[in-house]
């Protein structure tokens, strides 16, 4: 699923465990309790709608679907969705729900893009796509999807502006909405020297106090495009919002469609 995208006044978490993340992660101890925590803010339609209107007839990939908050309506439209899962917790959770069965879930490093055949589109959500450790690693999930487009194919995905993360109320202390109504605090570390931040979240729930603590490696926009180019992807179109506004100044974050260099 997905990560710490601002939208509005929404911020949460990625739903899928970052590549390498220990195995204590919040993935693996608040997998039922996610969507409760994080999902109540995210633009769920927006993003369904956009993606579907990408998609063209499938089938569709999704690069960490955790709880499938994303992956589940876009199947219930008819849509074949797969998904690329690091956190068995996760895809439990996500087995778990209606519509669950419809989704075929590969277990693994989404930045190696571990499955077979080609897809119409192929997408992160909410800031996935940060949660990559490094360059190289976010090159390399560049690269194995553009493998995996099959012609006419897109690779989509959302990311956070540098701007953005480097404003001070990016730092200040963010109460979240919930579905449950417990109280989720976010704060952000930013390191600029090494394009790498932190979100810190303190959630009460039920008398007691959680710590979930996610690591990001965030990229400019240039930054990103320069990599689609290695992989052989070219920028089709960038939104300034799941809701398809234009991209301009001021935007928090950007959705980024990328398709392969060869197409007319």
């Amino acid at each position: 699923m997905s990560a710490d995208t601002d939208t509005g006044s929404a911020h949460q978490p990625a739903a899928a465990p970052a590549p390498g993340e220990p195995a204590d992660s919040y993935a693996t101890r608040f997998a039922a309790r996610y969507d409760d925590w994080f999902g109540h803010a995210a633009p769920t339609e927006d993003t369904v709608a956009l993606l579907a209107q990408l998609a063209g007839p499938g089938p569709v990939l999704e690069l960490g679907p955790g709880t499938g908050r994303v992956a589940l309506p876009l199947a219930a439209r008819g849509l074949e969705v797969h998904g690329v899962e690091g956190s068995p917790e996760m895809a439990a959770e996500l087995r778990s729900r209606p519509g669950g069965d419809r989704i075929t879930l590969t277990m693994g490093d989404f930045t190696e893009v571990p499955v077979d055949g080609t897809y119409s589109l192929i997408y992160l959500a909410s800031g996935t796509f940060f949660e990559i450790p490094s360059q190289d690693a976010q090159l390399r999930c560049f690269e194995a999807a553009a493998r995996r487009l099959a012609p006419g194919g897109v690779f989509v995905f959302d990311a956070l502006l540098p701007e953005t993360l480097s404003a001070p109320q990016s730092a200040a202390g963010w109460v979240l909405p919930t579905a449950d109504g417990s109280l989720v605090v976010r704060h952000r570390q930013v390191d600029q020297a090494t394009q790498r931040y932190a979100s810190h979240y303190l959630i009460t729930s039920e008398e007691q106090l959680h710590h979930v603590h996610v690591r990001f490696r965030y990229a400019g926009a240039g930054e990103l495009d320069l990599m689609a180019r290695l992989a052989g992807l070219r920028l089709r179109r960038r939104h300034g919002s799941w809701a398809g506004e234009p991209f301009r100044d001021g935007c928090a974050y950007h959705v980024s469609v990328y398709e392969h260099t060869d197409r007319p």
